[in-house]
C-alpha cells in the first residue's frame, strides 16, 4: 500500500532561526516543512511549488506577511495561510483574517499550539477540496450536458434552465409526459447554490390524496389512524434544497391552498400539531396539464398557479425534434450496452433510424429509451433490423385505425376495458399505464373500478 503524501508547509519569518525552529517542530509532528527567512524568495517559491499550507510572519522588511497572504490566495484560494505577529501587531493580525488568513498567533506560542491549528486548517481545507470535487462530479452526471439534443429548441431550453439555476426562482416545468422534465428539474437543481443539500422528489399522482398532505407536510403520532410515529415530511427533508413536485396539475383544490401558504409564509404545520416551522425549500414543478384551462375549470388555483409559475420551461415533445433522435440514439445505445455488456449489438441500421424518424414517439424521449434498451437485449447480431422494430413503428397507418363492430356499449365500460387492457401492457403499473393513457392515477382507478356486471343488472331491473 502506498504512503500517504505528507502534506509541505512553507514557514516564513525574516528571523531564519524562528522559521527553522517551528518547521523542524511540525517536521516531527509528520508533516514536511520548509523554513524561509526571506519574504521576496518565498512569493517566488509560492509560484513554482507546490504547498498545502502558508505560515508567514506578519512583519517583515520587503515583502511583508499581508503581501504573501494575497499571492497565495491569488494562486490557490483555498490553502490556508496562517500568520505570527507580536502582541503589539494584533490590528494586523485582525485585518489579515479579513483578508482571508485562517488563523493568528501571538508571539510567543508553543509549537504545539502551531500544530493544532495547522492541522485543523488541513482538514477544513481537504474537505472542501472534497465538497467541490463532489459538486463537479454532481454537476457532471446530472448537469445539463444530460439534458441532450443539438435542436434549437433544446439549445432555448438549456439556455433558460442554465440563466435560472442560481437563483431561487420557483420554476414550472412543462411539456408532455416522457419529455425529460424530471431531468431538467435535476440538473437546475445541481446548478444551484442549493446543490449541496437534497433534491427531494414527489410524484403527487403517484400518492393517494388522503397520504399526501402528511407526505408532504409531515405528521404527529397519533394524529390519524396508522400514524404511529412522528414524519417530518418532504418540506422539512427538503430544508436549504429544492423539492420537486411532479405532476403538480393533479394535486387537490385543499392542497393546493395548503402548498399556497407555505410558498407564502415559508412555515409549514405537521397534520395534528398546532404549531409551524420555518423552512428554506426551492420549489420546481412539472406538468402536462394545460394549467391555464384547469384554472378555468376551477381545477386548480389561480393565485398559486401564479406563485409557481414565476418562470416556465416549456419542453418540446420529439416530434417536433426529430433532429435530434441520431444523438439521442447514440446515447441511448451506449447506456443500454453498458448495463447489458453481454448483447452483441453495436449500431442501429440506417433504414431502422429512418423509421424511427419518421415516428411520431407519443411516449418522448422515454419511449425511445426504452425502445433502445429493448432492441439492445432482444438482437442477436451487431446491428439492429427494421424487422425488429414493433410494428407500430414500422407501419404506424396500421395500428392508427380504429375499427368498430357488434353492439354499441357503453362509453364507461370501453374506458374499462381499456384502462384494464393498458393496464396488463404496462405489467400491472398504474402510474406508468396513466401516463399512456395520459389521465392521472385517480381517473384510471375509476375506470377500473366500474362494474360491468352491477351496471347491467341496474339496466334490467329499469
Amino acid at each position: 500500500m502506498a504512503k500517504s503524501r505528507k502534506a509541505r508547509i512553507l514557514v516564513i519569518d525574516d528571523a531564519l532561526e524562528m522559521a527553522a525552529t517551528l518547521a523542524d517542530g511540525l517536521c516531527d509532528r509528520g508533516y514536511e516543512a520548509v523554513a524561509e527567512a526571506s519574504g521576496s524568495v518565498a512569493v517566488q517559491r509560492l509560484k513554482t511549488e507546490p504547498w498545502d499550507a502558508v505560515v508567514t510572519d506578519l512583519r517583515m522588511p520587503e515583502v511583508d506577511g499581508m503581501a504573501i497572504l494575497a499571492t497565495s490566495k491569488s494562486l490557490a484560494a483555498d490553502r490556508p495561510v496562517l500568520v505570527m505577529t507580536a502582541y503589539g501587531a494584533v490590528d494586523s493580525a485582525v485585518e489579515s483574517i479579513r483578508q482571508g488568513a485562517y488563523h493568528y498567533l501571538t508571539k510567543p506560542f508553543k509549537i504545539e499550539e502551531l500544530a493544532l491549528f495547522v492541522g485543523r486548517a488541513l482538514e477544513e481545507s481537504a474537505l472542501r477540496l472534497e465538497t467541490q470535487s463532489l459538486q463537479r462530479t454532481l454537476q457532471d452526471q446530472f448537469g445539463l450536458s444530460h439534458v441532450l439534443g443539438s435542436s434549437a429548441a433544446m439549445q432555448r431550453v438549456r439556455d433558460v434552465a442554465q440563466r435560472v439555476a442560481p437563483t431561487d426562482a420557483t420554476v414550472l416545468l412543462l411539456g408532455e409526459t416522457g419529455t425529460g422534465k424530471g431531468l431538467l428539474a435535476q440538473a437546475i437543481h445541481s446548478l444551484s447554490p442549493r446543490s449541496k443539500r437534497r433534491l427531494v422528489k414527489l410524484n403527487c399522482a403517484a400518492v393517494p390524496e388522503a397520504l399526501l398532505e402528511s407526505e408532504l407536510f409531515g405528521h404527529l403520532r397519533g394524529s390519524f389512524t396508522g400514524a404511529t410515529a412522528d414524519h417530518p415530511g418532504l418540506f422539512v427533508e427538503a430544508d436549504g434544497g429544492t423539492l420537486f413536485l411532479d405532476e403538480i396539475g393533479e394535486m387537490s383544490p385543499l392542497l393546493q391552498a395548503k402548498l399556497l401558504h407555505v410558498l407564502e409564509t415559508g412555515s409549514v404545520r405537521p397534520v395534528g400539531s398546532t404549531t409551524e416551522r420555518s423552512v428554506d425549500v426551492r420549489i420546481i414543478s412539472a406538468t402536462h396539464r394545460d394549467l391555464s384551462a384547469r384554472v378555468l375549470t376551477g381545477a386548480f388555483r389561480e393565485d398559486l398557479r401564479y406563485r409557481l409559475d414565476v418562470l416556465s420551461i416549456e419542453l418540446p415533445p420529439l416530434r417536433e425534434r426529430n433532429d435530434d433522435i441520431p444523438e439521442l440514439l447514440e446515447h441511448f445505445l451506449g447506456v443500454a450496452r453498458a448495463r447489458h455488456p453481454s448483447s452483441p449489438v453495436q449500431r442501429i441500421s440506417p433504414a431502422a433510424v429512418t423509421a424511427l424518424l419518421k415516428y411520431r414517439w407519443p411516449g418522448n424521449v422515454r419511449e425511445l429509451a426504452h425502445l433502445v434498451e429493448r432492441l439492445t437485449l432482444l438482437s442477436n447480431a451487431a446491428e439492429v433490423p427494421l424487422g425488429l422494430l414493433p410494428a407500430s413503428i414500422v407501419n404506424p397507418s396500421s395500428e392508427s385505425r380504429l375499427s368498430f363492430s357488434g353492439d354499441v356499449i357503453p362509453v364507461r365500460l370501453l374506458h374499462h376495458q381499456y384502462a384494464t387492457w393498458a393496464l396488463q401492457q404496462t405489467s400491472g403499473h398504474r402510474a406508468r399505464a396513466a401516463e399512456k393513457l395520459g389521465v392521472d392515477v385517480k381517473t384510471l382507478r375509476s375506470w377500473l373500478e366500474f362494474d360491468p356486471e352491477r351496471q347491467s343488472n341496474e339496466q334490467s331491473e329499469d
